[in-house]
């Protein structure tokens, strides 16, 4: 027979007083049945989305889908250094920012060339990295609004209440705009 030294079977013993106890501590909840029509749409395998890849190297794989980035220009990622120039605007800033973007700067408005006349911040020298729609809100402000034309590539900015202004006010109509007014108040009792 195998003889047991004390002090093995005192651990063994210990242990096994430390599993029971820590059984204990723990409370068990009933888990909710759950209906077929659950389990057969979990089960069901889920089509993948294809993605086109291509394999570069040994163990790079790349996408073959343009990035948001390349979809949204807005989303493209700028580090712009300005040239230092002592007459610097913001509209020279502006046309900076857009030089390679695919983006122009709208010139019509001629509230805009109001933005455009404002020396430019020694704290807008560097731009970035950033977005290049956060870049253009930087530059322009909190008072400007940026609108975008993707169909022309152009970018024009314009003060919030602007827009309204601008609107032409509808001419009242010929007869609305004659008021006639008696040439004497009439006296209740008849004559003047």
């Amino acid at each position: 027979m195998l003889a047991i030294h004390p002090y093995r079977r005192l651990l063994g013993a210990g242990l096994l007083a430390a599993a029971l106890t820590s059984g204990c501590g723990t409370t068990s909840t009933p888990l909710a049945p759950v209906s077929a029509e659950e389990v057969s749409a979990a089960s069901g395998p889920e089509t993948p989305e294809f993605i086109p890849i291509v394999r570069y190297g040994r163990y790079t794989l790349v996408e073959l889908a343009p990035t948001a980035a390349q979809r949204d220009l807005l989303l493209q990622t700028i580090d712009v250094s300005m040239p230092e120039d002592a007459r610097a605007t913001v509209g020279d800033g502006l046309r900076h920012v857009l030089k390679r973007s695919g983006y122009q700067l709208c010139e019509t408005a001629h509230a805009v060339i109001e933005l455009y006349a404002l020396p430019l911040p020694v704290a807008h020298l560097h731009l970035g990295p950033m977005t290049l729609l956060d870049a253009l809100l930087t530059l322009a402000g909190p008072a400007w609004e940026l609108h975008a034309d993707d169909r022309a590539r152009q970018i024009c900015f314009e003060r919030p209440g602007d827009s309204v202004a601008a609107e032409p006010t509808p001419e009242p109509a010929a007869a609305d705009a004659v008021q006639t007014f008696p040439l004497m108040p009439s006296i209740p009792g008849g004559q003047p």
